[in-house]
């Protein structure tokens, strides 16, 4: 019963359809109108009545993921079968019919078929690439079709242009493609014999031909042990000759063909003419032959006879046994060992010893762990040392010295690797100074004081006096720039002089330079720090060498210690006066150089030191900047309002160090660091109350007495000396050498430490 034609209630095939086009059917080509669309579906692509589209190309089934085209999904993928074929041979009476084998490879990403046959030897007709690669339509009636993948299957037949082929097998990815489409496989079927190839076959097996061919594979050893070389050290004792010598040679074993190459080594002045090869590259026989053989006489074949004939011409038979045949052994890799002989036509080489890849060869392919060196060689003589003739006083030493090594000198080579890393790089000067004064009996001479710079990228010297008023001695440069000669040695002596080194420059040694006589009284702190730093090369600035001459010390003197400590530190603070400590450690024997003590207390010294007032560091500032006329405040404040990128007012520490020593800021350091520590708060300095502080021009402070000017002005380490080191925290460093002596501290926990 159907529905009545209500609204609603109709059907219409049009409801959700979307694609209304017309197929085009007709086209001009080569300027005629023809219809090609005969095939081609309706309206909106659906099918015409009783219209059945044929695919042109193999519909494999939908697949999970990302629907890509053919070309790309079966890019480099083959199907391969295997197939044969039968033709008639006519007008031979031999064979009738022939079978030929061949391959039919099937590409999916386009469906074009290559059918490939097997190349034979003597076939006597053409193979190879049969069909090449292309589509190839099916059979008539349906020759408007062509081969798909679905048209394969094995034991079937399939005709390619008029020529029917039998599949027989295929290969493991082939089978598993075609069984994953749905195709059930049949059963492998076998090619049938081929009677002319059979009978061709036993033809060839019964043959035995008058010159038959031997080969002697060497390919897979030539690439295998190519430039592979087996080398050993021969001995030759060749004394019951006229020569009467020992000779040593080198043999060289190719491992890609057998053969040994020998060469003989020449000691310098041997008086022998040197030649390039003691024996050639050849195999070595291992046994030598009274009359040498001559050329053909030794041959693989023996001729048995020769024939002559007018028809045929000259002939000859060979011998197939090789009866006549000369077998020798020459030498292989298993006859060379370490500690055996080789005779060289003649003459017996000893192996006394190998290369390290040779050992490896042999261990790894012999199982050989066994290569005990052979004594061949008597001991060297010693030579006599060659010592270049006295220094003459001419020039430099070194110069004098290089006038003797050849006829060409050269000049002296510096350490230019020491210049590079000791030289001068921004604020390291590499550079130690320390303060001296002359050891004479002079009183005006006594009063001097010197620095004495010791430069580590040449280890040069040079003295400068500082001038002093009054004085009647004129300051300046005492000792140009260059090496010192170690006082007490000979002038005119083959053996190079000795020259002061960094090492020894210390506080408290004694230095002789050019005869005259110094004392070393103390050095700033960049070379104090400096030789901490690198205690490894200055074993005076090692602080666990210090202490271990310490801990030396006998134990009944450890109470006396105790009481001295006591004594000079009745309120149990511990903290003593360097000084007291510095007699203390004399008067113990310790061995302890002036230097050594100062870096003892620096190690340990009291880090506490008194608060001055703000008011007072300003004023002198103030005055300190109003002697030296400084004028440019507001130079330094756009600075450091040009740095301040968050305008908030404050900069570290160590940035408005660095814009003030820019800007020329003539202040000490002791007195700048301490009005920025004055101005911080979290690490970070109030640049406008700093210049507003010590701006002379805007704010000015009250007057200061001189004295108080004084005390700020001692901005270097060389005018404050070793009083720098005031006090020293004993209890620390008791705890450290003698950790089991109470050292008279009541606390000694809350100690402060160096």
């Amino acid at each position: 019963m159907s529905l009545p034609l209500l609204l609603g209630h109709s059907a219409n095939k049009r409801l959700g359809k979307d694609k209304f086009h017309k197929s085009q059917h007709f086209d001009v080509h080569n300027g005629i109108p023809l219809l090609v669309g005969a095939e081609k579906p309706g309206i909106g692509g659906e099918l015409l009545i009783g219209q059945k589209i044929k695919p042109k190309y193999s519909v494999y089934p939908d697949g999970q993921g990302a629907a890509l085209p053919s070309w790309v999904a079966f890019d480099k993928q083959v199907l391969k079968f295997d197939a044969y074929f039968e033709e008639d041979v006519p007008q031979n009476r031999h064979e009738t019919r022939r079978v030929r084998k061949c391959q039919i490879f099937f590409y999916p990403e386009d469906d074009t078929i290559k059918v490939v046959e097997p190349e034979l030897k003597n076939s006597g007709i053409p193979q190879g690439t049969l069909i090449r690669r292309h589509r190839i339509p099916l059979p008539p009636p349906d020759d408007d079709q062509f081969y798909n993948v679905f048209h394969f299957n094995i034991n079937q037949q399939m005709v390619l242009y008029s020529r029917t082929f039998t599949i027989t097998s295929c290969d493991p990815f082939t089978r598993n493609f075609i069984t994953r489409l749905g195709v059930i496989l049949n059963e492998p079927s076998t090619v049938p014999d081929d009677p002319y190839t059979r009978h061709r076959q036993q033809i060839e097996d019964s043959m035995n031909p008058l010159h038959p061919y031997e080969r002697h594979d060497t390919l897979k050893q030539f690439l295998l042990h190519d430039r592979h070389i087996l080398r050993f050290f021969c001995l030759w004792d060749d004394t019951e000759s006229k020569s009467n010598d020992r000779r040593e040679l080198v043999l060289h074993y190719f491992l890609s063909d057998d053969t040994i190459e020998i060469r003989e080594v020449f000691p310098p002045n041997s008086g022998r003419d040197n030649v390039s090869k003691f024996l050639r590259r050849c195999k070595l026989p291992k046994k030598t032959h009274v009359q040498m053989k001559q050329p053909g006489e030794i041959t693989d074949r023996t001729v048995l006879n020769v024939l002559e004939s007018k028809r045929r011409g000259q002939r000859y038979l060979l011998d197939s046994h090789k009866t006549g045949a000369v077998h020798e052994e020459f030498y292989q890799d298993r006859d060379l060992t370490v500690g055996g002989d080789v005779n060289v036509f003649g003459r017996r080489m000893i192996i006394v010893d190998c290369d390290q890849f040779t050992k490896d060869y042999y261990r790894s392919k012999y199982g050989i762990e066994d290569f005990t060196l052979a004594p061949y060689k008597t001991p060297e003589a010693p030579q006599v040392p060659r010592l270049p003739p006295p220094y003459n006083g001419f020039g430099s030493e070194e110069d004098s010295l290089r006038s003797c090594q050849g006829l060409l000198p050269k000049a002296l080579q510096k350490d230019f690797r020491k210049f590079m890393e000791k030289d001068r790089s921004g604020l390291e000067s590499n550079i130690l100074n320390f303060q001296s004064k002359m050891v004479t009996d002079d009183p005006v001479d006594r009063e001097r004081v010197f620095i004495i710079s010791f430069y580590l990228s040449d280890d040069t010297v040079s003295v400068f006096e500082r001038p002093q008023k009054n004085s009647g001695v004129l300051g300046g440069k005492f000792l140009e720039r260059g090496r010192v000669k170690k006082p007490g040695q000979e002038v005119f002596k083959s053996e190079p002089s000795e020259y002061f080194k960094a090492q020894d420059l210390y506080v408290g040694a004694s230095l002789c330079l050019n005869r005259h006589h110094f004392l070393l009284l103390d050095a700033d702190e960049y070379t104090l720090s400096y030789m901490e730093r690198h205690a490894e090369e200055f074993p005076r600035s090692n602080l666990g060498n210090i202490l271990s001459k310490i801990k030396s010390v006998p134990e009944e003197k450890q109470s006396e210690i105790k009481k001295f400590l006591a004594l000079n530190d009745p309120d149990n603070t511990g903290v003593i006066p360097y000084y007291t400590l510095r007699s203390l450690l004399r008067g113990l024997d310790c061995d302890l150089s002036e230097h050594e003590l100062l870096v003892l207390g620096r190690s340990f010294t009291e880090s506490r030191c008194p608060e001055e007032d703000v008011g007072t560091m300003l004023a002198t500032a103030q005055e300190l900047l109003r002697k030296k006329l400084f004028e440019h405040f507001h130079e330094i404040k756009r600075a450091l309002v040009h740095r301040d990128r968050s305008r908030s007012g404050r900069l570290s520490m160590s940035e408005m160090r660095t814009l003030c020593k820019s800007c020329r800021l003539p202040l000490p350091d002791s007195l700048l660091s301490a009005l920025l520590h004055k101005f911080a708060e979290s690490g970070e300095v109030d640049y406008q109350a700093f210049i507003a502080g010590i701006n002379w021009l805007e704010n000015p402070a009250p007057p200061v007495t001189p004295e108080l000017i004084a005390k700020f002005e001692l901005n270097m380490r060389l005018d404050a000396g070793d009083a720098a080191v005031k006090n020293i925290n004993y209890s620390s460093l008791l705890g450290d050498v003698f950790s089991n002596i109470p050292s008279g501290n009541g606390d000694q926990t809350n100690a402060p430490s160096g």
